[in-house]
């Protein structure tokens, strides 16, 4: 099988299927062409989840993320117990409390609750944030890894099976390189 019936082959399967992007299939064109015609293509495919997270690397970043999580969990538990109980204790009192005492109490309850609200968002936005910080590295890792055994091995391309965006690879051009990849996150080559 050719080049040219690879491309046609994948541009048949691509275009029985809507959902894979367009830009899926200029990467398979690209691919396909950057491979002289009197050689065979190599397409390298791998689970992305399962290399990353066989990294070392990737254990620890949980664990601080995890940490880091459990510190905003807590601030917020407390955060909640102290509105719950100023708000039992208002409601305790509210038949009792002169109506410019209950007033000031409640303006007191809301601004609690919209500052828990506003520090529950902040939260997600920093947990965000420090996820992203956390695995950029073990990103960049991974993209080195997966460059140099495209090179070092001569695949025309190298695909992430995860998302189930390339259901049919021809058996033919393709290559399962997550064990590979896999041992080059873990060694001290990179």
């Amino acid at each position: 099988m050719n080049n040219h019936q690879v491309l046609k082959h994948i541009v048949g399967i691509a275009a029985k299927s809507i959902a894979l992007p367009c830009s899926f299939l200029v990467l398979l064109f690209l691919c396909a062409s950057t491979t002289p015609a009197s050689a065979q293509a190599k397409i390298g495919y791998f689970s992305y989840n399962e290399a990353f997270k066989s990294m070392p690397e990737y254990a620890i970043a949980e664990r601080n993320l995890s940490s880091l999580r459990a510190q905003y969990e807590a601030e917020m538990k407390r955060a909640e117990n102290e509105f719950n109980k100023k708000y039992e204790e208002f409601l305790e009192g509210i038949d009792t409390f002169a109506k410019p005492i209950r007033q000031k109490r409640q303006s007191e309850l809301q601004e609690m609750m919209e500052r828990n609200v506003a520090f529950k968002q902040e939260a997600k936005k920093l947990l965000e944030a420090a996820e992203r910080d956390a695995y950029f590295p073990l990103k960049a890792k991974m993209e080195r890894a997966l460059a140099k055994i495209g090179q070092e091995q001569g695949y025309a391309c190298i695909l992430n099976t995860d998302s189930n965006a390339c259901p049919y690879i021809d058996p033919n051009i393709r290559v399962d390189i997550t064990k590979a990849l896999k041992e080059l996150l873990n060694s001290d080559s990179l």
